[in-house]
C-alpha cells in the first residue's frame, strides 16, 4: 500500500541524477573531440557522430522522464513479462537480425539500428530482483541458486550465440548481487577458479591439464578419506569432487568449441592478451588498438594537450575512438587530472547507488539497485582496463560516454528505473 506521489520529480535522488547529467555532457564533448571534423565544426551537426549523439542524448532524457511518469508498481509487477519479451527479441535477432562486424545482433530499420542485447541487462536485473525478493524464496535452497543462475545465463547464452562475447560476459557481474543477498562466498571463489581454469585451457595442453586435475582430485579424495571419521559423509564429498572433475574436464575441452565460435579479431585479441601471439604487424593485430590507446593516454601527461588538441585521436590513430576506446580521448586531451576526475564521477555514481540501495524499504528495490551498480562497475572497469592494457579487448561501451543509441538508452533505462523505485520508497508503508 502506498501514498499518492504528487510530482514525478518528488523524492528523486538528485545526486545520482546530477552525476548522470554531468557524465552525459562530458561524454558528448569527448565524442565531439574524438571525431572532430573542421568542415562540420558545429557540435549540433547531425550529419556527424556528435550531432547524432545529441539526438540519442535527447532521446535518453525523454526516456528518463517517461520512466519517472510511470507508476513504480509497474516495475515490481511485470518483471517476468518484460524478461520474457527481452528473451524473445534475443532469439529473434539471431534469425532475423542484421549482421554487423561479424555479429548478428542488430535489428535495422533504415538508418536506425537497435541492439536487443544492450536492453537485456535491465530486464535480467528486474527478473532477478523479483525472484530473489519473493516471499517463498530461500537463498540457502539449491533450487533458488539454480533458478537465479538460469535467469542470468539464459540471455547470456543467447547473446553469445549472436557472437557478442563482450556483452555476454557482462552478465557475470550479477554474481555480486547474489553474493550481497547471502549466496556463499564459495560461489565467487568457484567462479575465480573457473576463470583460472579456462585461461589455463587456452595456454596449456588440454589433455595434460585434465590429467593434472584428475591427480589433484585423487589426492584430495585420499586426504578427505584418511582424515574423516564419518565415512558416509566422506563418500558424498568425494563423489562431489569427482563430479567437479567431470564438469571441469568438459569445460576444458568446451573451450575449443567456444573459441571457434568467436570472431577472428576476438581470437587475436585474446591470444595477444595471453601473450600467445607475437604482435609484429601492429596494424593487423589487436595489439595495435591497445598500443595506440596507451600512446594517446600517456601523451596527455598530467593536464593533457587541451581540447581538440589530441593528435592521436585527431588523426585517427586509435581505432574505435568514439566507442570502445573513448576513454583514451579523455586521457590525451585532459591528462591524468581529467581522467581521474571522470573516474571519480563513476566511482561516486556507483557508491551512491549502493548507498541508496541499502536504504530501500523493499528487498526488490535493494536487489535491483545492486544489479545496476554491478553492471556499471563491470562496464567501467573492463572498458577502462581495455584502454590501458589491463583487460582483454572484448568490445563493451563506456557508460554514458561511448557513441551509440542502444547502449545509452539501455543504461538510462537501467539507472532511472532504480531512481524511480527509490523515489517511491518513502511512500511505501511498512
Amino acid at each position: 500500500m502506498s501514498r499518492e506521489q504528487k510530482s514525478i520529480f518528488q523524492n528523486i535522488d538528485w545526486i545520482i541524477t546530477g552525476i548522470f547529467l554531468i557524465l552525459l555532457l562530458i561524454g558528448w564533448i569527448n565524442i565531439y573531440a574524438a571525431v572532430y571534423n573542421e568542415e562540420h565544426s558545429s557540435i549540433f551537426d547531425i550529419s556527424q557522430k556528435y550531432g547524432k549523439q545529441l539526438m540519442w542524448i535527447t532521446g535518453s532524457l525523454l526516456i528518463a522522464i517517461v520512466i519517472l511518469i510511470i507508476d513504480a508498481n509497474f516495475f515490481t509487477a511485470f518483471p517476468y513479462p518484460i524478461y520474457i519479451i527481452s528473451c524473445v527479441t534475443l532469439i529473434a535477432v539471431i534469425f532475423f537480425g542484421t549482421e554487423i562486424s561479424g555479429s548478428k545482433s542488430w535489428f535495422r530499420f533504415g538508418d536506425f539500428g537497435i541492439q536487443p542485447a544492450e536492453f537485456g541487462k535491465f530486464t535480467v536485473a528486474l527478473a532477478l530482483a523479483k525472484y530473489m525478493s519473493g516471499m517463498d524464496t530461500r537463498i540457502a535452497d539449491f533450487q533458488t541458486k539454480v533458478v537465479a543462475f538460469f535467469i542470468i545465463l539464459f540471455p547470456a547464452v543467447l547473446i553469445f550465440l549472436q557472437k557478442e562475447l563482450g556483452t555476454a560476459l557482462v552478465y557475470t557481474a550479477f554474481i555480486f548481487v547474489m553474493f550481497r543477498e547471502g549466496f556463499s562466498g564459495n560461489i565467487m571463489l568457484g567462479g575465480f577458479f573457473a576463470i583460472l581454469l579456462l585461461i589455463s585451457a587456452l595456454l596449456v595442453n588440454k589433455v595434460m591439464l585434465v590429467i593434472l586435475l584428475a591427480v589433484v582430485a585423487v589426492i584430495v579424495s585420499f586426504i578427505i578419506w584418511m582424515n574423516s571419521r564419518n565415512r558416509k559423509k566422506a563418500r558424498q564429498i568425494i563423489i562431489g569432487v569427482f563430479a567437479l572433475l567431470v564438469v571441469a574436464s568438459g569445460s576444458v575441452f568446451g573451450v575449443d568449441y567456444a573459441f571457434s565460435k568467436m570472431k577472428p579479431h576476438q581470437k587475436v585479441r585474446i591470444n595477444v592478451f595471453l601473450g600467445k601471439d607475437v604482435d609484429k604487424d601492429l596494424k593487423k593485430k589487436a595489439g595495435y588498438n591497445v598500443n595506440q590507446s596507451l600512446i594517446a593516454i600517456g601523451s596527455g601527461g598530467l593536464s593533457g594537450k587541451g581540447f581538440l588538441q589530441g593528435t592521436q585521436t585527431k588523426y585517427e590513430f586509435v581505432p574505435e575512438q568514439s566507442t570502445d576506446f573513448i576513454f583514451c580521448t579523455v586521457g590525451e586531451e585532459w591528462g591524468f587530472i581529467g581522467s581521474a576526475f571522470v573516474l571519480f564521477l563513476f566511482l561516486a555514481l556507483i557508491l551512491r547507488i549502493i548507498f541508496v540501495a541499502e536504504r530501500q524499504r523493499s528487498s526488490f528495490s535493494r536487489i535491483y539497485g545492486y544489479g545496476v551498480a554491478s553492471i556499471l562497475f563491470f562496464h567501467i572497469s573492463v572498458n577502462v582496463g581495455m584502454t590501458i592494457g589491463f583487460a582483454p579487448v572484448i568490445g563493451i561501451p563506456l557508460p554514458f560516454f561511448s557513441y551509440g543509441g542502444s547502449s545509452l538508452w539501455a543504461f538510462t533505462i537501467l539507472l532511472f528505473i532504480f531512481i524511480k523505485l527509490d523515489s517511491n520508497r518513502l511512500l511505501i508503508l511498512r
